[in-house]
């Protein structure tokens, strides 16, 4: 049986059993699968049923990466429909253990691998992919995957799953979705003499080598698909190719700007639930790595867009690391992304540990992105509570035993009183008689509107106005039902919503700063436009949305208003 395509050269398998009699007989595949025509409420319970009979995480996320491969829409009907259950299986936490286990559960290429001996024919290289389009790529060196360090290429993991979440929660469309992983060696041990390692066995060459791989990667990927959007995540260092190319290319850091953005969201709705002024906010980060400062960066803006000057904003900031609070003239060498708020107002005086900062600032929030599990102590957090009202408390470290709190600590040491949101998932937690639902910032509440805005708008690059207007879009979002009950973040289950209003706020950041090369758009009102954007968004419910050829649902559409079709709407 040859191999059918989607018109681009790309494989694709048309056995969809909740294909009519009519787009059978079009795909020529009657007999080929059971006559049954199926719902698709009945085809998603059959899914649902195989991953119950899992009984390892890993079964299950290799049963969803396989059901994504030969029936695309499906899977994504799967995913949409039941976002909170399956995002963990699809993305973190369970990625992170397939991962890890890369190399011995490989079965199939599932995106671009891009390796050092490639140099000088990148571009040849991008020809063997098979699709004429591509909207967006998500790349990652394997250097720093999660918090589990340097993977190589068996990062490749994050890109595949990354990019199932631009799908599923924005609606970009998969065939137009490339993962890639770069491989330039490795200084994981593990790999280097794991007979399986799927990777080049050498040592990772050297940052400046990286950086002129990367200048012919973005030169080639702009040239074979222009003005794609990339997204880079998981690299060890992520600030030099995002200073690099966010003013060349449109393109963007996750883990410091999607990651800023989505705190962002939380601390405007916590700020605005607080009823202290923005101006007399102070911000104490246990944590002064990248990510820590990457966050930070973004909560200035907030300031910034009030009406303060940078040198006033950061000085809202204390910054603490594992030698104490960050200042000039601890006597220690600081890393270069640690300047930008170190302080020089501490008339000499150092402070040693969180606590002795939360004595000496007065913090009105506590935020953690320091990795070290329980570092929010019983102590500490009573002391916030004896400070505020409703005291700001994000332990955003992951996995759940590296978060520097729990909901149900923060819970009980503040007697209810906390505005919290984590970067792990916590279960409710019942004071008082009320359930109380955790905040948690994930950045999947972000970085699908802000790749499908700078799509959609056609953006020359995504601007730090761009990353803002993503937060305060996510902040818009947060509906009435979801604020009376005093929630940071919107219902993961209205995903597709928040998305359609984060591309927009993107996509009018991008007119502002005439970064839009769609200019049409403008003309739009924000009805209008959000109305554009759900049209252009991949529906797996629309008859054959992803697998089969333009050329045979344009036949075919008509015959599709079966069962299957029944009780779906477009979001």
């Amino acid at each position: 049986m040859s191999r059918l395509t989607d018109g681009s050269g790309s494989p694709f398998r048309p056995y969809d059993t909740s294909f009519t009699s009519g787009v059978r007989d079009a795909l020529k595949i009657r007999g080929l699968i059971p006559p049954v025509v199926e719902s698709f409420d009945l085809q998603k319970k059959r899914c649902l049923e195989q991953i119950a009979a899992k009984t390892t995480s890993i079964d299950k996320y290799m049963y969803l990466s396989n059901l994504r491969n030969t029936n695309t829409d499906l899977f994504y009907r799967l995913l949409i429909d039941n976002m909170r259950e399956i995002t963990p299986l699809v993305y973190t936490p369970v990625v992170g253990e397939a991962c890890q286990k890369w190399s011995h559960i490989y079965t199939q290429p599932e995106g671009l691998y891009l390796s050092w001996s490639d140099r000088g024919n990148l571009r040849s290289v991008l020809e063997n992919w098979p699709a004429e389009e591509v909207d967006i790529v998500v790349v990652t060196d394997g250097s720093r995957i999660l918090g589990l360090g340097d993977l190589g290429v068996n990062g490749m993991g994050i890109p595949v799953g990354k990019l199932a979440l631009y799908v599923g929660c924005a609606g970009i469309d998969p065939r137009k979705t490339l993962p890639i992983t770069i491989d330039l060696g490795t200084n994981n041990e593990g790999n280097l003499t794991d007979p399986m390692y799927l990777g080049s066995k050498m040592h990772r060459v050297t940052e400046e080598d990286e950086l002129e791989f990367l200048d012919e990667m973005m030169v080639a990927l702009n040239e074979r698909w222009p003005g794609l959007v990339v997204q880079f995540e998981d690299f060890k260092n992520p600030f030099p190719s995002l200073e690099r190319y966010k003013n060349t290319y449109t393109a963007f850091n996750d883990d410091i700007q999607g990651t800023g953005a989505v705190i962002l969201g939380g601390v405007m709705s916590g700020f605005g639930r607080s009823g202290i002024p923005l101006a007399e906010q102070r911000l104490v980060f246990m944590g002064a790595g990248s990510a820590a400062v990457g966050v930070a960066k973004q909560i200035v803006e907030l300031f910034i867009k009030n009406g303060m000057i940078e040198d006033e904003a950061r000085l809202k900031f204390w910054l603490v690391d594992s030698k104490g609070l960050v200042t000039n003239d601890r006597g220690d060498h600081l890393a270069e992304h640690k300047l930008f708020f170190s302080r020089d107002d501490n008339n000499g005086q150092q402070f040693a540990t969180l606590e002795e900062v939360v004595d000496y600032v007065k913090p009105t929030a506590l935020i953690g992105l320091c990795t070290t599990g329980g570092v929010f102590t019983e102590s500490i957090v009573r002391k916030m509570a004896a400070m505020n009202e409703h005291p700001l408390i994000f332990p955003l470290s992951n996995p759940v035993h590296k978060s520097e709190c729990t909901f149900e600590q923060a819970m009980q040491w503040t007697d209810g009183k906390v505005i919290f949101a984590s970067g792990s998932p916590f279960p409710p937690y019942t004071y008082n008689g009320i359930e109380h639902i955790p905040g948690q910032g994930n950045n999947m509440y972000v970085f699908p509107g802000i790749g499908l805005g700078a799509i959609l708008c056609q953006s020359t690059h995504i601007s730090q106005d761009m990353i803002y207007a993503s937060a305060a879009g996510l902040a818009k979002s947060v509906n009435e039902e979801e604020k009376a009950k005093k929630w940071l973040y919107p219902d993961l289950r209205r995903i597709r919503e928040v998305s359609v209003v984060v591309a927009r706020e993107v996509i009018r950041a991008a007119q502002a700063g005439n970064l839009d090369r769609k200019k049409h758009l403008q003309r739009l009102n924000d009805e209008e436009l959000d109305e554009f954007i759900k049209k252009a968004m991949y529906d797996p419910c629309e008859p054959g949305a992803s697998r089969v050829p333009s050329r045979v649902a344009s036949r075919v559409t008509s015959r599709t208003s079966s069962p299957a079709r029944e009780g779906r709407g477009r979001l």
